[in-house]
C-alpha cells in the first residue's frame, strides 16, 4: 500500500525522477502548505484526509462557494434533539412523576423520532455526498455553475490496494436554472497508495491535479 514516491498512476519513481516535477493548472497553489499525515493503514483516516483536501481545494474563492445544507439540516436535527433531551429531563426532575408522565413520553418520542430522522436524512439524502458547491458568472448573461461530489473507498481485492472513488456530477444553467446549458457527470478512481508515501504522507500536489482534470473533464472545460 505505501509506496516510496507519488506518481499521479500511483506508481513507484526514483526520488529524483521527473515524475516527482508536478506541473501546475492555473489557478493551483504554489505557497507552502502544512503537511497532512495519517496513519496508512487505516482507510477512514485516508478517506477522510482525502475529502478534506477535496472540500478546501474546491471551496478556495477562486472555484465554489460551499453550500452546507447537509451539514447545516443533521446539525439542527441534532441540537434539536437535545434540546427536547434536556427540557424533557428538567421538567421530569422539577415535576411530580405521575403529573411529568405525559411530558417525559411526549419529550421521549418527540427525541426518537428527530434521532430517527437525523439518521435517516444521513443515510438516504447526504448519502456519500462529501462536497457540494456553486457559483455565478457574468458574461452576456447570468450562469449558475452547482457542482456535487460524492466519495467512497473501493476496498483491497488480491491484485490491487484499496482505492478513493470520486462521483462528479455538475450542472451550469441561466435564467435562474431555467435553461441547461451545460451538465456533466465523471466517474474517477486511483489508489490511495498513488497520494501517499511509505510514512502516510499526502503528496496534496499529485492529488490536486487529479481533482482538478475530474472537475475540467466534467466542465467540459478540456474538450
Amino acid at each position: 500500500m505505501a509506496r516510496r514516491k507519488a506518481s499521479e498512476n500511483g506508481a513507484a519513481a526514483p526520488a529524483d525522477s521527473a515524475a516527482d516535477e508536478v506541473p501546475k493548472t492555473a489557478g493551483a497553489r504554489t505557497e507552502p502548505r502544512e503537511v497532512i499525515k495519517v496513519n496508512n493503514a487505516n482507510l477512514t483516516e485516508l478517506k477522510h484526509a482525502l475529502d478534506d483536501a477535496l472540500k478546501r481545494i474546491l471551496g478556495r474563492p477562486d472555484q465554489f462557494k460551499t453550500i452546507h445544507q447537509h451539514t447545516d439540516v443533521r446539525l439542527a436535527l441534532g441540537w434539536a434533539g437535545v434540546f427536547v433531551a434536556s427540557g424533557t429531563a428538567l421538567y421530569g426532575y422539577k415535576t411530580e412523576f405521575e403529573k411529568s408522565k405525559p411530558i417525559v413520553w411526549f419529550g421521549v418520542v418527540l427525541y426518537i423520532i428527530l434521532t430517527s430522522v437525523q439518521t435517516l436524512y444521513a443515510y438516504f439524502i447526504e448519502g456519500s455526498i462529501v462536497y457540494v458547491g456553486k457559483r455565478k458568472t457574468f458574461a452576456k448573461r447570468i450562469e449558475t455553475e452547482r457542482i456535487t461530489v460524492e466519495s467512497r473507498t473501493r476496498p483491497s481485492t488480491p491484485t490491487s490496494p484499496p482505492k478513493y472513488e470520486i462521483s462528479l456530477s455538475y450542472v451550469r444553467s441561466s435564467n435562474s436554472g431555467k435553461s441547461l446549458l451545460h451538465k456533466g457527470k465523471v466517474n474517477d478512481v486511483r489508489g490511495y497508495n498513488a497520494f501517499f508515501d511509505e510514512d502516510g504522507v499526502l503528496d496534496q500536489d499529485i492529488f490536486e491535479e487529479w481533482i482538478r482534470a475530474s472537475v475540467d473533464k466534467a466542465t467540459g472545460e478540456n474538450n
